[in-house]
């Protein structure tokens, strides 16, 4: 797989290191004027030096796709200027993880790639990436996080050898930075480290220099220019901290989850009904400025490493799916029921598995008028069936399951054998002890039956 790191400073190339190690083709951008402060650990180095090396990793600078194709088939890690990852046209990542830790999304979507992970805060599972890595120091660093968004930044850095706030070491003015001491020197309580803007900038504790920014570089008063480590060890200016690893490792954990399932499954949408007790058209009402419908496909197109597909007989419908990537499925007779969609739906998507030459794990069907259903559902939803073979898989809130239902391969032959308006609700209750339930908050599974539903949505 190839896999975009946005951001190069120290904890993306903690990132990249795990990545590196387990074989996967990397690429990454940063900014013009870097402004890391563990430079020596960092591949934001390679953009001012042409070429950074940390550990037993090589990154060198690249200022085309030309020349990062070629870092890359020496086995080494390209680095582009490239602030708005335009790269992403030409280089077509299976995997975006935007590193850039500016404590909120500078615009990367969860639509950028087929699998995108958000690292710190800033970030939502299910609305602007796939998942989120933790980066706050304590108990959770590195989790993984499906569901919901990284603590916040709070503006107090963690702890390390007993000093927070102290560790900092913050430019005193605008200006240009003249570091007057280097990454690797001890320094004492009180002492002159650098000048900024002309004014000194003091060392607010003893310890070793950890980082320091490149001279030369422009600041403002107040940023982050270096930092103090009291552990003063030598060998932590110079290789990769703890914290980096552990972040790494969280996205190595997503990116390995996202590899193993890609086009194991199926995504269903089933639109073709005929909306009898909401007395019209029910999938184009429109629920906080969308059509049901199109919110539906939209949710879809979180999920591009897995074929997806649309049943319906609504010329409307079919262009909005197709547009969004989406294969259409024609169910002409909606007045035979939903088995039919489902039947259809499924046969086309064993073909499909066939013709590429992959088997499906299992099948994923859900509904148009579910408009409170979150994408990061779906995606606990696939995880969750992934690790538990063999079982059926469906949302729940309360005493109630409902769609999205994730059928395991081997109740094929039974969804297949369905008839007339009923769906799988029998098979899941004649199969009990193989239902996994995924817990979804109140009021996302409510369905919009009646044009009073709409009220409450």
């Amino acid at each position: 797989m190839k896999i975009l790191i946005k951001g190069a400073g120290d904890l993306a190339t903690g990132i990249a290191s795990r990545l590196y190690s387990a074989g996967y083709q990397i690429m990454m951008t940063d900014i013009a004027v870097p402004l890391t402060v563990r430079r020596l650990v960092a591949f934001s180095r390679a953009v001012y030096e042409g070429e950074a090396v940390v550990e037993d990793m090589t990154a060198c600078l690249a200022k085309n796709q030309q020349e990062a194709e070629k870092i890359m088939e020496e086995g080494d890690i390209p680095v582009l200027v490239d602030p708005k990852a335009e790269c992403v046209e030409w280089f077509q990542p299976d995997v975006i993880v935007d590193a850039i830790l500016a404590k909120r999304n500078l615009g990367t979507k969860i639509t950028d790639a087929p699998f995108v992970i958000g690292v710190g805060p800033g970030f939502t599972a299910g609305e602007d990436c796939n998942c989120v890595v933790e980066t706050k120091r304590g108990h959770t660093l590195g989790n993984v996080i499906w569901d919901g968004s990284a603590i916040p930044n709070t503006g107090v850095p963690g702890n390390v050898g007993g000093y927070s706030i102290e560790r900092l070491i913050k430019a005193s003015a605008d200006g240009v930075i003249e570091p007057k001491a280097v990454i690797g020197d001890l320094v004492r309580k009180g002492q002159i480290v650098a000048i900024t803007g002309g004014e000194p900038v003091y060392a607010l504790m003893d310890g070793i220099v950890r980082g320091m920014l490149q001279p030369g570089v422009q600041v403002t008063k107040g940023l982050k220019i270096g930092d103090i480590d009291a552990r003063a060890k030598q060998e932590h200016c110079r290789t990769i901290s703890d914290k980096a690893r552990a972040i790494g490792g969280g996205v190595l954990d997503a990116v390995c989850s996202y590899e193993k399932s890609r086009g194991k499954y199926a995504l269903i949408l089933l639109a073709a009904g005929q909306s009898v007790r909401f007395g019209s058209d029910k999938l184009k009402a429109v629920v906080e400025g969308e059509a049901m419908y199109e919110s539906a496909i939209s949710r879809f197109e979180a999920f591009q490493g897995f074929k997806s597909y649309v049943v319906t007989g609504k010329e409307e419908i079919t262009q909005v799916a197709e547009k969004a990537g989406c294969t259409v499925v024609c169910n002409k007779e909606p007045e035979r029921g939903i088995s039919l969609s489902v039947k259809l739906g499924l046969t086309k998507a064993i073909e499909d598995a066939k013709e590429e030459g992959t088997q499906l794990r299992g099948v994923l069907f859900s509904v148009c008028d579910q408009p409170r259903l979150k994408k990061s559902t779906i995606q606990r939803i696939i995880n969750t069936a992934f690790h538990n073979p063999g079982k059926i898989v469906c949302a729940g809130e309360g005493t109630r399951n409902g769609n999205p239902v994730l059928w395991d391969k081997r109740f094929f032959d039974k969804l297949l054998e369905l008839d007339g308006d009923i769906g799988g609700k029998k098979i899941l209750k004649e199969n009990l002890d193989s239902l996994k339930i995924v817990p979804v908050q109140a009021g996302e599974l409510q369905d919009i039956d009646r044009k009073e539903d709409l009220g409450t949505a």
